[in-house]
């Protein structure tokens, strides 16, 4: 029985030889082998060590060559021009020979067709449905299968070849599908360390603040037993001490007593009697009842009742559980990464660890810079945020929530983010239109095309008074550079203020204009050359924009009612080069 098809055959005379071979394991056996001799074939004629892999065979020369060895040593000219090339043989050891006996591929020639196994003198040419073997022509006339259902060879092979590539492309698509998987575990391991390491964390500090609480408790319990040591020490001491006085009194009234009783002379004796016997009395009284017992015991009536806690700590252990979804915790903000640069504020936050409430996206909220009401500034599942084209020289106010599918959490702390007092900006090099070159820290500008081109600043304006300056380092051909300011979204393939979204003034070295939405207003004599300074005012308090050529304004505000967010915008092509001077407060 075959092990790959599972037939059953009978052997005849030829014993095993007359199974039925695999041809397609044949050729692809053949050409892994080819493929191997003909990357171990080395160039004959090279001088280096090792030789070069040899790249051709000259049949007539029966030498091989590697690329520049041909060049130099076999010149596709002269008598060399009529030798045959061939790719290197199958045997590099053997530079003529190029097959396995006649069947296989030569030098030059090609693939031997496969015969019938029962008909050595017949090529296959039919394929029999019946039994799923390719038979020959002979076969079908006296053959066993004569009377099967039999189709063209070729046609079969189509039909095979092409469910195999569908039943391929299923496979490449679970082939695809297995690497995504294998993805997803490599960054499920990275993650779960991640995890682990801040699950790690947060029990040592969970524990750190479980034994810092039991130090300070048990700093508190040891401040009492010294207060109470004290207070019976000092209870004993003066009892001590007032027993002390009263004995020594005692003693001596006892030792005056007894030699007044061994006075002889009635008459003084009886003369202090009376007062002595009263003095003997009063001492006596003095140690009344209780007067000999001591105050205080020496046992200390403090008991700590400390079994409930070390039941508790030897039962603290992970709650094993799954947690019905509730709102997520409040989010901490990570004041380390939140941050402004000119009028923008960028905040990070993070879930605290141990949170088992999943968390499906956040909500950040900004005030107007001016104490006033919060309002949302971003919804999404991102932990970090930038919001640009706020005031200068304001003071916000943020805070962030986390919400799921069970409702919205409760509010992070308030962080309070100051933006700056005057905005510094150059070229932004990411909004850009990749014509655009910058150079000197983004601060010079121009153009590798011919056609008008836009580059914006890194500062976006919505209040306030600003002014810049721009400085003309090199203006050929009278080309017509544009100056003004745009919205983040203008287009920037043609020249500053052609569409609704843009307002500028163009130039050429005689006079200017201005545009918004493609129309020309405010013609004004006065141009532009090499060296020349064209400043820019925006005043949004007024909401109007004025232009200045080396000092001198040029004609009325361009634009009246200007409101929204605005960066500083420029248009050029290659005939000009523009510097960003500085942008300042003050103006003309």
């Amino acid at each position: 029985t075959c092990p790959q098809c599972h037939r059953s055959a009978s052997l005849d005379q030829r014993g095993l030889r007359g199974f039925q071979r695999n041809r397609l394991l044949e050729a692809i056996v053949q050409r892994y082998q080819q493929g191997r001799a003909a990357a171990a074939a080395k160039c004959q004629l090279c001088d280096r060590s090792p030789p070069e892999p040899a790249a051709v065979l000259c049949e007539q020369c029966e030498v091989l060559y590697c690329a520049a060895c041909q060049l130099r040593c076999h010149p596709a000219r002269g008598p060399f021009a009529k030798h045959r090339l061939a790719p290197p043989p199958a045997h590099p050891g053997a530079p003529g020979g190029g097959g396995d006996g006649g069947g296989g591929k030569g030098a030059g020639g090609g693939r031997k067709l496969p015969t019938c196994a029962e008909h050595d003198l017949e090529n296959y040419s039919m394929y029999c449905v019946s039994c799923r073997s390719p038979v020959c022509y002979q076969c079908l006339e006296e053959g066993k299968h004569s009377k099967h259902d039999v189709k063209a060879l070729g046609a079969m092979w189509k039909q095979h070849k092409a469910q195999l590539s569908q039943a391929l492309n299923g496979v490449s698509d679970k082939a695809k599908e297995a690497k995504e998987f294998l993805v997803q575990l490599k960054n499920l391991l990275q993650q779960i360390q991640e995890n682990g390491l801040d699950y790690e964390a947060c029990l040592v500090a969970q524990c750190d603040a479980l034994v810092d609480a039991l130090t300070r408790q048990k700093a508190k319990l040891l401040t009492k037993v010294t207060k109470e040591r004290e207070h019976k020490l000092k209870v004993v001491w003066d009892q001590i001490n007032h027993c002390t006085l009263k004995l020594r009194q005692s003693t001596g009234l006892m030792e005056y007593c007894l030699e007044v009783i061994k006075e002889n002379d009635p008459s003084g004796f009886l003369q202090i009697s009376d007062a002595l016997i009263k003095r003997v009395q009063v001492s006596q009284e003095q140690w009344v009842k209780g007067a000999l017992e001591p105050k205080v015991s020496a046992e200390f009536d403090l008991t700590l009742d400390s079994e409930p806690l070390l039941q508790s700590i030897h039962q603290l252990d992970f709650i094993q559980m799954k947690f019905p979804v509730s709102v997520p915790p409040v989010p901490l903000l990570q004041l380390e990464k939140c941050c402004t640069r000119n009028n923008s504020v960028t905040l990070a936050w993070r879930m605290p660890p141990l949170s088992h409430n999943p968390v499906e996206g956040y909500i950040l909220e900004l005030d107007d810079g001016d104490g006033g009401q919060f309002r949302e500034v971003y919804v999404g599942k991102e932990t970090l945020c930038t919001i640009d084209g706020l005031h200068f020289n304001s003071t916000y106010n943020a805070r962030v929530k986390a919400f799921n599918s069970s409702g919205v959490g409760p509010y992070s702390k308030t962080v309070i983010l100051q933006t700056s007092d005057v905005a510094w900006f150059t070229f932004d090099p990411s909004s850009a239109h990749r014509d655009i070159v910058l150079s000197n820290d983004n601060q010079t500008a121009t153009c590798n095309s011919y056609d008008d081109r836009v580059v914006l600043g890194t500062a976006a304006f919505s209040k306030g008074v600003h002014y810049w300056e721009l400085h003309v380092d090199r203006y050929d051909n009278h080309p017509d550079p544009a100056f003004g300011i745009a919205r983040i979204n203008v287009v920037k393939d043609m020249m500053l203020g052609k569409d609704d979204k843009a307002w500028a003034m163009y130039v050429d070295n005689n006079r200017s204009w201005f545009m918004h939405c493609n129309s020309h207003t405010n013609r004004t004599e006065g141009g532009v050359s090499k060296g020349a300074t064209v400043g820019v005012l925006l005043d949004l308090n007024k909401h109007n924009l004025t232009f200045y050529i080396n000092g001198q304004q040029q004609g009325p505000p361009a634009f009246e009612n200007i409101e929204g967010v605005f960066m500083p915008a420029l248009s050029l092509n290659r005939n000009v080069q523009v510097n960003l001077l500085h942008s300042s407060p003050t103006y003309p």
